[in-house]
């Protein structure tokens, strides 16, 4: 053990129990304070993180992981992924400044964001963040100025114009401009010891990956040829967070897998990263929401039902909308969809409803057409598959955490964090059988899938 995270960051959870049953422990303390505010909360699956740690190790065997901090700096997340030896891809001085106040060395940073403020490159020569990006000629001068002992990574763009956010629009450089700037950097005594590029968000198709990484082989041999000392290649990030996403983790290992073994083979002398955020996070967390307000809407177009009452559909307030932790809906065309924590009865009638957030306006809607039972204020509702993207970078360090983290961890997940399990010995006739430490040594039917959570089962 690192010494980064302790059984005191977490609760400790024994088997059998769930999130679900924790949620409700929660919700119910909440709902019985006398504040008079129940505030929106998450509880999160360390464990969960874990299980992905190992499962990306025995797919991607030579890719060393970095942690994209943007995607969720709460400190729970990042204490594991520093134990379990993660570096980490910091967009800016803040997100830095956080993972070396937990104790992460400077050699496990890199600052990733190729558009950055003078300060923050100040910031990284100061305290001895070396490794930089850049794509175009104004960063390279930036760098040349404030930090001439950086070691720099020259983005390039991408086709990704099948993925949900295109980067390349903002970011990345063209092949033809690639010597130029590699030209540049050496008349500028500023080593380049690598290429990185994102697809972005969501691809649907892995191919991407290949078609990039034969990119950075020619970029690679701009550079050699230039004496640029090129051993780093950074994959960036894009692996999907969800079990259920159109393309599989799986699928985009072997992709990655095989162009690698063609372009940058075991041994060259290249280490290969990748910064994943998605990945770690979206499903180890859970978010309870509660109502803090309800009108219903009587359909007078409507026949009347067997009741002689008019059809009525429900809108439902939350305490939390779309600019704050269901943002997904803005910025990835999501609909959440959540789970009750009373169950309804199988008599009980079903309205058509849709839930608001609290911004008086008209894009506050966080989900329409849902069926639901009748709910009242106060009641919570729960939503899983939460990590990516909705914890407020408030929680950053110097700042208030603007929603509560409940963090939880089984009892065998945390001694596997502890090294006090071991891999069984490699069986060559167990062809793709999970080993411990590799995937999934948790108890479950089928070691290589992970645990059906409900919403969020701790493992």
């Amino acid at each position: 053990m690192a010494g980064y995270l302790s059984e005191s960051d977490f609760v400790m959870v024994e088997e059998g129990f769930s999130t679900r049953d924790l949620l409700e422990e929660l919700t119910l303390g909440a709902s019985q304070a006398t504040t008079g505010k129940a505030a929106a909360f998450f509880v999160a699956d360390l464990g969960a993180v874990v299980r992905k740690h190992f499962c990306f190790l025995k797919h991607l065997p030579r890719v060393r992981p970095f942690y994209a901090v943007g995607c969720n700096s709460s400190l729970g997340v990042l204490k594991v992924l520093a134990e379990l030896g993660l570096g980490f891809s910091c967009a800016n001085k803040a997100e830095m400044e956080l993972v070396q106040h937990i104790g992460v060395p400077a050699s496990k940073i890199i600052c990733a964001n190729p558009c950055k403020q003078v300060a923050q490159i100040k910031y990284a020569a100061k305290h001895g963040v070396r490794l930089l990006s850049f794509d175009n000629e104004v960063e390279l001068a930036k760098v040349v100025k404030s930090h001439p002992s950086a070691k720099m990574v020259l983005c390039i763009t991408t086709q990704d114009s099948h993925s949900l956010n295109h980067l390349s629009l903002r970011f990345g450089a063209s092949l033809k401009s690639c010597r130029h700037l590699l030209e540049n950097a050496k008349k500028s005594h500023v080593e380049v010891v690598g290429v990185s590029f994102h697809i972005g968000s969501g691809c649907p198709d892995p191919q991407a990956y290949a078609q990039s990484i034969a990119d950075a082989r020619l970029v690679f041999q701009m550079g050699e040829e230039l004496g640029h000392t090129m051993n780093i290649l950074d994959l960036g990030g894009g692996f999907p967070g969800l079990e259920g996403a159109k393309v599989r983790f799986e699928e985009m290992a072997s992709v990655i897998n095989s162009a690698l073994d063609l372009y940058f083979p075991e041994g060259c002398g290249v280490d290969i990263l990748a910064e994943l955020g998605r990945y770690y996070v979206t499903s180890a967390f859970t978010v309870a929401v509660s109502i803090v307000a309800k009108r219903e809407v009587l359909d007078q177009a409507c026949r009347e039902d067997q009741t002689g009452a008019a059809p009525k559909s429900i809108v439902y307030h939350l305490d939390e909308g779309v600019y704050g932790v269901f943002n997904s809906v803005l910025f990835d065309n999501t609909c959440p969809t959540p789970a009750l924590q009373k169950k309804p009865s199988v008599d009980q009638p079903l309205y058509s409803s849709s839930l608001w957030g609290p911004a008086v306006e008209g894009c506050d809607c966080v989900a329409e057409g849902l069926w639901l039972p009748q709910l009242q204020v106060g009641d919570w509702l729960v939503f899983d598959n939460m990590g990516a993207y909705t914890v407020d970078t408030k929680s950053l360090l110097g700042g208030t955490q603007a929603r509560r983290v409940t963090y939880a961890m089984s009892r065998l997940a945390w001694e596997a964090l502890r090294g006090q399990l071991l891999p069984a010995e490699e069986d060559q006739d167990a062809e793709g059988v999970c080993k411990p430490l590799s995937c999934g040594w948790e108890i479950t039917d089928t070691l290589c899938v992970g645990p059906v959570f409900t919403p969020a089962s701790i493992m």
